[in-house]
């Protein structure tokens, strides 16, 4: 940190509690933001290039790679627009096991990020391990939230960081439903500590900011969307995952090796938990509606930090439905379905913990990639992120200036940034004149 007559500067050497690689820098005149850019620096990481040339089959192995955390949703997403070019309907019995995969993931993501990446900026602790100091017991509830989590990721995907079982067309495995059932105890214990979870995170201290966004996620009209569906937005979009290029436009920013999107004609959007919860908060589990409810969250919630509430409510709705899919389970038989390649282009999206993720590919006669697009949440709500800096600064700018930095990172890890899957690094310069 550095101070003059003239500039206040910020220097965040290592931005914690995110992932990747970015940096902001802010210049203020008086009271006025005159600039505030919000960049990411990492060197891009050329998946969709490598892609080309590879077999169809290969894409749920490698897209696996883009991130540890979320390796679910790249491998979703790229299988259902393969099977989209291939004519491929897997059924009910592989798509229950595939959300069951999916909802490990998501149980594993939101425990790690409510519990050890975001309640610590409430409480006033720097990380994860010095709130367990304090509170030894609520850090274990979420260790083993998380845990679960892995658990199921494990049984379902053969492991738990990039998934090997999963496949375009099912799984390359059965599961047996002994398996399944084996964890069954402690997807109980996992929905009681989900409840209270929402019980705890409701009440803590959220600084006041209510941005008007538009909300974007998928939707379908048989559960809360996860694994598939139509996207929507609270703005009246209602689209088909193939008329993306259409809706949404990518941009290059100089200040960044990452692309921002936005709605065409409409400007930034935000995607995530908000938006699920405003565009499919009906569909929740009832467990999980009722405690949205108590919460205080009404048909939509606008305000950035209670975000993690909503994570909470949708750990209620994730333990839930693992329960209802494992004691419903019927090992589908065959465990995949395979068609002849075909040349085409398919489009597919899914929700992962962190938003909505789209992917296309286009195929040759015999089945290999010809070009591949992948857009992840995070570059579909960096301009959010610089817009919702942007509102929350002006309130804030007379107090010291550990708190701003404090205040803006707590920003930022509001939308849980998946950056890369790479070391953590965010410099914040605040200029004053």
């Amino acid at each position: 940190m550095h101070n003059t007559d003239t500039t206040r500067s910020f220097d965040v050497a290592a931005l914690s509690r995110v992932e990747g690689e970015g940096s902001l820098r802010i210049r203020v005149e008086g009271n006025t933001i005159t600039d505030l850019e919000f960049s990411i620096f990492e060197t891009p990481r050329f998946y969709e290039a490598f892609l080309r040339g590879r077999h169809y089959q290969e894409v749920t192995d490698i897209t696996a790679r883009i991130c540890g955390i979320c390796p679910v949703a790249y491998q979703t997403s790229a299988a259902n627009a393969m099977e989209r070019i291939l004519g491929i309907d897997v059924g009910h019995g592989i798509r229950d096991l595939r959300l069951l995969l999916y909802l490990g993931e998501w149980i594993e993501s939101h425990a790690l990020h409510v519990y050890l990446l975001h309640a610590p900026d409430f409480l006033g602790y720097p990380g994860g391990i010095e709130m367990a100091a304090d509170h030894p017991d609520i850090v274990k509830r979420g260790l083993r939230l998380k845990k679960l989590g892995n658990a199921i990721m494990a049984a379902v995907g053969g492991r738990e960081i990039h998934p090997v079982n999963p496949r375009v067309g099912g799984f390359w495995s059965g599961i047996r439903p002994e398996v399944l059932h084996a964890m069954r105890p402690e997807i109980e214990w996992a929905l009681d500590a989900a409840l209270a979870t929402v019980e705890w995170t409701m009440g803590l201290p959220f600084p006041e900011l209510t941005p008007e966004y538009e909300f974007v996620a998928v939707h379908d009209p048989d559960d809360y969307a996860v694994i598939d569906g139509r996207i929507r937005s609270s703005g009246g979009l209602d689209i088909d995952p193939a008329e993306w290029n259409e809706t949404f436009v990518e941009e290059q920013v100089e200040r960044s090796n990452a692309l921002h999107a936005r709605i065409v004609g409409r400007g930034s959007y935000l995607a995530g938990p908000m938006a699920r919860f405003a565009i499919n908060r009906e569909l929740l589990h009832p467990l999980a509606l009722d405690a949205a409810a108590r919460a205080g969250l009404g048909a939509q919630e606008s305000n950035p930090f209670k975000s993690i509430i909503i994570r909470a409510v949708e750990l209620v709705h994730a333990t839930a439905r693992c329960l209802e899919l494992v004691d419903g389970y019927v090992e589908p038989t065959p465990s995949f379905i395979e068609r002849p390649p075909r040349a085409g282009e398919g489009h597919g999206v899914s929700e992962a913990p962190r938003g909505l993720l789209f992917h296309r590919y286009r195929l040759d006669e015999s089945g290999h990639i010809t070009d591949a697009q992948i857009i992840p949440p995070t570059s579909q709500v960096q301009l959010t992120m610089e817009e919702d800096l942007r509102a929350l600064l002006p309130g804030i700018l007379d107090r010291p200036d550990e708190e701003i930095r404090h205040t803006v990172e707590q920003a930022i890890r509001n939308f849980d940034p998946c950056i890369s899957c790479a070391t953590h690094f965010l410099t914040l310069e605040i200029e004053r004149t």
